[in-house]
């Protein structure tokens, strides 16, 4: 743990009010947001090089010039982007400040290979007279090419679509672009804007269908989207994904479509909804019904965890976990878009992921600080889903979810306002949602906890006389 976590870990106790958890020592804020304000510029430069804004890339450039190589998550830089666009004025702007000409991308093209590949005369001259190479053509993907399907072979799990009944579809939700892939998305060589408004942000809807007669929730790719490379991908990701779950509190996968446009993902359909809208019909739970969620979630996520191949799920929210019937009995977690399949060598080992990866007001610190990071994070996660059970609302309900992220990486936590809770789950709660990672508990510590915890409760208690 570096200076700044061990600053901010010093005061994270009993949760108090959002000053509270604060480090006694004053906070290094110069330096956090030195580092906020790094990963705001450099999504801000790649955007304004993709919409041709020279002067806004100047004016970046002139308050930092490091910024000019900077790289997304493909590598690409500012003048990957500016070359594929044909963004001359932007391009010599970059080269004016030092842009590295031949940087190469995680496929190992230049600006100059990506200007050749979309034969952007202007741009190819430019970039060869400042001494541009052509690296990388050779299987470049800026070429259309149809996508296979995420396992090479036909598998028992392949769904026809024509088994798949939308006559009385309702839709559930859409699919949105989480922060990285759309970084990725307005980066990408296969990038286009939606062809109509509604579908801005989505690539993708959830639809409640029929499968041979039984109710599913299919998540589906709009059709224009269906060959772009970075959509396919995650598409492929969740679908290996899923196939390896079996647990009654991890939803169920039950097949996908995978060789037909649109692709299509299949689950089980569960009539309960989410728990964001149930929080939000109810307010806060009772400890009994809180307990029971809590292990609910707690099993499915400890299945996860098992070492040595784990998975993180890394958007751990209410919206993600869902109840199986309207009787509220059963929860089990879902939506796994943003997971990583790790191989575990040692039990605390990091790991360098994508920063401020998932949903902020649930976000652990060191994902919102870009630190290295493990399953924990899911931990952190489940105690800002706790307290919203216990206490009826988000955390830090009154703060945007950028601002809450941020609190929390400064080390402040939520205020306990409701009484109707028992010291045991408030403390677990804490200690859930720890500065310092290693002293969050495991999954299977927290079953421990709450199993033994719901033993000790009178199963006649009327939990309301401790209600304000």
């Amino acid at each position: 743990m570096n200076n700044d976590e061990a600053n901010a870990a010093a005061g994270d106790g009993s949760g108090g009010s959002s000053g509270e958890g604060a480090s006694s020592s004053p906070p290094r804020v110069s330096e956090k947001r030195k580092e906020k304000a790094r990963v705001s510029r450099t999504s801000l430069i790649l955007w304004h090089a993709h919409q041709n804004d020279v002067s806004a890339v100047r004016k970046l450039l002139e308050e930092d010039r490091s910024l000019v190589n900077a790289l997304d998550y493909d590598r690409r830089t500012p003048l990957h982007v500016a070359a594929l666009q044909d963004r001359i004025d932007v391009a010599k702007c970059l080269l004016e400040y030092g842009a590295d000409v031949n940087a190469q991308d995680r496929w190992n093209n230049t600006p100059l290979a990506d200007a050749e590949g979309a034969k952007k005369e202007a741009m190819i001259h430019l970039l060869k007279s400042n001494g541009g190479l052509s690296f990388g053509q050779d299987g470049s993907h800026f070429e259309a090419k149809s996508v296979p399907p995420p396992l090479p072979n036909k598998c028992d799990w392949e769904i026809d679509p024509s088994e798949l009944d939308f006559t009385t579809a309702a839709l559930i939700g859409k699919m949105l672009w989480s922060r990285e892939q759309m970084l990725a998305m307005i980066t990408s060589k296969d990038y286009q804007r939606p062809s109509t408004t509604e579908d801005e942000g989505s690539f993708g809807e959830i639809i409640k269908a029929y499968w041979r007669g039984t109710p599913v929730a299919v998540k589906r790719i709009l059709p224009s989207l269906s060959d772009d490379r970075l959509v396919v991908q995650d598409f492929r990701h969740e679908v290996h994904l899923l196939v390896k779950l079996r647990h009654p509190n991890i939803v169920q996968f039950l097949g996908a479509v995978t060789d037909r446009k649109p692709l299509m993902l299949i689950t089980e359909f569960l009539r309960g909804g989410d728990l964001h809208q149930f929080l939000e019909d109810k307010g806060p739970l009772g400890p009994s019904l809180a307990i029971n969620f809590a292990l609910d979630m707690a099993r499915g996520m400890a299945y996860l965890h098992n070492e040595p191949n784990v998975i993180i799920h890394r958007d751990l929210k209410p919206r993600n976990v869902l109840l199986v019937n309207s009787n509220a009995d059963h929860l089990k977690v879902g939506d796994f878009g943003l997971s990583k399949l790790i191989r575990v060598e040692h039990s605390h080992d990091v790991y360098k992921m994508t920063g401020e990866t998932g949903s902020y007001r649930y976000m652990a610190p060191e994902v919102f600080k870009h630190r290295k990071y493990d399953k924990k994070v899911d931990v952190f996660s489940f105690a800002m889903i706790l307290y919203e059970m216990l206490e009826g609302v988000p955390p830090f309900s009154a703060h945007k979810p950028y601002e809450a992220a941020k609190l929390v990486a400064e080390g402040k936590r939520p205020l306990f306002h409701n009484k109707g809770y028992i010291q045991e789950l408030r403390d677990l709660t804490v200690q859930c949602w720890a500065m310092d990672m290693n002293k969050r508990p495991t999954f299977l510590e927290i079953l421990r906890r709450l199993e033994k915890l719901k033993e000790s409760l009178p199963s006649d208690h009327h939990w309301n006389i401790f209600a304000q």
